[in-house]
């Protein structure tokens, strides 16, 4: 006889895991000065060691996409807490450059485990429009894991305390979550998801699927390009960097814990659309403006980002269904993929404008400001691409939806 699952403690589990996710990202773009400070590192380089955090993400998104059904998400999870443990304490001792290359790397891949684990296991728990409420609450603790990060490393480092005693707070969430799942019953996955492999990459091949998949790799580079040079990007701004981050990411976590009405009230495809028109605002404004504007411009940052990356999981989820756990983690990993390759673009289009703006030996205030207006600028480009692609989808899904209205599928039942 089966034992019964505690979808609370395993939902609850789901949200310390990406707590995890989030304080990673926060904590390690506040320490990321610290950083280039202590090992002599450019800003390309700190790109390439950030590219490391989204590179092991997609690797093992796919990858457990790929054995969801075979090891399941108890095993995925074993695997998310070694290498979380592992990057952590490796980036604690890290010696230079190459260090910080691989233990970035590994919490990366602990975050994509988290990913490929927890999306199809929530899937799993709920059903219709329940799952799409649970899977935006689930994903609020990833800006919710953000914020606290953001706060922490903030007034730790105000303090005086190092980095590596930032680092040491991650694994806090790290042990609370692996004590959460030990030894807890996982449900089965649901009958059509768990279809053969073949069926998964055959359903990956649908227009709706092509079209989210490179979708995604355009909200993810909108979301986390900004995002994970705060510290940089915006030192010299007038506003203090830590507290934009944690402001963005505070507005996602009260957004995404509201989704239901929202999602409802708009649909999924309204909702895409609405963030890709309130991100380029948002992300525009950061590039014109300074001191207390900043703020105004980070929420309004966050209302477009809020939505993003739950509501493209809820898509794929539900509009291709027979893709299942593949599919999800597969729109996952390319978003964090397509990140990581312009991580070190970024880093490398603030050294370039960097060295412009003093060869040119223009007269400049601000030079880092004028720089990092300048970089913020050009991924204003990426969110106003979204504009023009959602309002397609939008149609597009409106027209499929009036063609089938008399065998729609209930979980498609709001666009």
């Amino acid at each position: 006889m089966s034992r019964q699952v505690n979808s609370s403690a395993l939902f609850l589990g789901s949200c310390l895991a990406l707590i995890t996710t989030g304080l990673t990202f926060s904590i390690r773009a506040g320490i990321l000065p610290q950083l280039g400070e202590n090992f002599g590192l450019n800003a390309e380089q700190l790109g390439f060691i950030n590219s490391m955090w989204f590179l092991g993400f997609p690797i093992s998104m796919i990858l457990g996409g790929i054995f969801y059904y075979k090891v399941g998400p108890a095993t995925i999870m074993r695997i998310a807490f070694v290498s979380h443990t592992l990057g952590i304490l490796l980036t604690i001792f890290a010696s230079g450059y190459s260090s910080l290359l691989i233990s970035t790397l590994f919490i990366g891949f602990g975050n994509g485990c988290t990913e490929a684990a927890c999306n199809p296991l929530i899937a799993d728990l709920y059903a219709g429009k329940k799952m799409d409420k649970m899977l935006n609450r689930f994903h609020m603790w990833f800006p919710g894991g953000i914020v606290m990060g953001s706060l922490i490393s903030k007034f730790m480092t105000d303090f005086g305390a190092s980095w590596q005693t930032q680092m040491w707070v991650i694994m806090i969430p790290t042990i609370l979550y692996a004590i959460l799942f030990f030894g807890k019953a996982f449900p089965e996955p649901k009958e059509e998801q768990a279809a053969s492999l073949s069926n998964n990459v055959k359903a990956m091949f649908s227009p709706t699927f092509i079209f989210l998949f490179c979708c995604m790799a355009l909200t993810a580079i909108s979301e986390f390009g900004p995002q994970q040079w705060v510290g940089i990007i915006m030192a010299n701004s007038g506003a203090s960097p830590m507290l934009v981050l944690a402001l963005v990411t505070g507005v996602m976590a009260v957004g995404r814990f509201f989704a239901g009405p929202v999602v409802k009230v708009l649909g999924q495809t309204g909702v895409l659309l609405f963030s890709a028109i309130f991100a380029t605002i948002g992300v525009y404004l950061f590039s014109v403006v300074t001191g207390s504007m900043v703020y105004l411009a980070a929420i309004l940052f966050a209302v477009g980002v809020c939505y993003f990356w739950p509501t493209m999981i809820a898509s794929t989820a539900q509009r291709v269904p027979l893709s299942g756990a593949l599919g999800m983690s597969v729109i996952g990993g390319v978003g964090m993929f397509s990140t990581s390759i312009f991580q070190p673009i970024i880093g490398r289009w603030i050294d370039k404008s960097k060295e412009a703006v003093m060869q040119a030996g223009d007269t400049v205030a601000n030079v880092d400001l004028a720089v990092g207006q300048t970089t913020l600028a050009k991924l204003a480009i990426f969110p106003g691409i979204l504009i023009v692609l959602f309002l397609f989808f939008h149609f597009w899904q409106k027209k499929v939806h009036k063609e089938h209205t008399e065998e729609a599928n209930p979980a498609v039942d709001t666009l």
